[in-house]
């Protein structure tokens, strides 16, 4: 050990600079003789696996071919996407048609666009922008709606029963009194109509050719099994969620064992038992379209495992919340729909989701029924002869597609857990 004088120090070396991008590269990648060995490798293999994608993709492709011999000897195929880009994307819908599914798809994303706003986040506005939208979308896919009576009083009942749930206490009398007039105009009207006094009405909208179920197919199919199915599950997933956590027996023991029946089961089994087992249980000459079926095949299974999700967010908050509500006077509605459920979704944004972008892939196992969603119209593009071959070109294209949809939905579940979250951040 050297001495030194007293008073005075050895001199010590400069700091290394860890800041921009030369300091995050010598932090994170090369901050030993490993690391860096490894990172120069890693960073060699991706730049070999990025030029021969690139050439094979973009300089030695072809994308003007009429059939698959043409591309033999090139890179990538893509005229095959050009040339099958209808029936990937719509299925066998009628060719001169298919502007329809088009125009479809179009509203469908507008209405998913037009929720994800916060400031369109109140019920009157939601409800005009959801009946709005699945009404342009099913009128343009069906071509035909017939409307029943049924389902306008229906519409009225729920109104009116969800009215005097949450403005009971602070809406004008008007108010409720029109609430009340709905429930009892919803009350009254379905049960005439269940005992045959009230006319089997239906509103007849008719403005294009009529186009069955069976013929839809591609990307309209998958995002109205994925929209529509999650639409109904959340709210039936939130109502299990309460049940499993109530006080009475009954209603818990129905909820856990239902949760845990169909959780217990693949969702293919589900889609069995709706398309060839539920027909056989329905009165002579009673049936549903299979189409409807795997649509509450998904309904069924997704509320299920969003009801554990939203039961996962109800328990993380802390008893406290729901002393506070009580000692506010607030009824159990008021409580839950006001102070609980909205902390609860809030936590458990992340995992909703994830659950949203499983289903949204997970559309794909209606093939099992005959069914054909996006994925499985793109396998119909390698069915013909003249084309046969090129695998990889058409799902590449898949997979970009459905990529687009799922980070789409990842990064607005970031976006949006950071705007709720405001209030907690320090």
């Amino acid at each position: 050990m050297t001495d030194l004088p007293v008073g005075e120090r050895k001199p010590l070396a400069p700091p290394v600079d860890d800041s921009g991008l030369v300091g995050w590269a010598r932090r994170n990648l090369f901050s030993s003789w490993g690391n860096g060995i490894t990172t120069v490798v890693l960073f060699a293999a991706i730049g070999w696996v990025v030029s021969w994608f690139v050439e094979w993709a973009i300089l030695t492709a072809n994308f003007t071919a009429s059939t698959g011999a043409e591309c033999r000897g090139y890179g990538a195929c893509w005229a095959l996407i050009r040339e099958k880009l209808r029936l990937i994307f719509f299925g066998t819908y009628p060719y001169e048609q298919q502007w329809r599914p088009l125009l479809a798809v179009v509203a469908m994303l507008a209405m998913l666009i037009a929720t994800s706003d916060r400031r369109m986040w109140r019920p009157w506005r939601l409800l005009a922008i959801w009946s709005v939208g699945s009404f342009v979308t099913f009128l343009l896919m069906f071509g035909q709606l017939h409307i029943p009576l049924s389902l306008f009083l229906f519409a009225a009942l729920v109104i009116g029963l969800a009215g005097l749930a949450f403005r009971r206490q602070v809406g004008s009398a008007g108010e409720v009194n029109a609430y009340r007039a709905l429930v009892a105009i919803g009350v009254i009207g379905i049960g005439l109509r269940f005992a045959g006094i009230l006319p089997a009405w239906k509103l007849g909208i008719a403005p294009f050719s009529f186009v069955e179920t069976g013929q839809w197919g591609g990307l309209p199919v998958t995002m109205i099994l994925a929209t529509y199915g999650l639409v109904f599950a959340f709210p039936y997933g939130i109502l299990l969620a309460l049940g499993r956590r109530s006080n009475l027996p009954l209603i818990k023991g129905l909820c856990v064992g239902f949760i845990e029946l169909i959780r217990g089961v693949p969702l293919i089994s589900l889609l069995i038992m709706a398309s060839v087992m539920l027909p056989l249980f329905l009165p002579t000459g009673v049936t549903f379209d299979k189409f409807l079926r795997a649509q509450v095949a998904v309904i069924l299974f997704a509320g299920a495992y969003i009801a554990e999700i939203i039961r996962g967010g109800l328990q993380s908050l802390p008893k406290g919340q729901f002393e506070a509500a009580d000692a506010m006077g607030l009824n159990y509605f008021q409580k839950t729909t006001l102070i609980i459920l909205p902390q609860a979704l809030r936590v458990v944004i992340p995992p909703l989701i994830n659950t949203f972008i499983g289903f949204f892939k997970d559309t794909s196992l209606v093939l099992i029924i005959g069914i054909f969603d996006f994925l499985n119209t793109a396998n119909q593009a390698l069915v013909d002869p003249a084309w046969a071959g090129y695998p990889g070109e058409v799902y590449l294209f898949a997979a970009f597609v459905y990529f687009i949809f799922c980070y789409s939905m990842s990064r607005y579940s970031k976006h949006l857990e950071i705007e709720l979250n405001k209030g907690t951040r320090r």
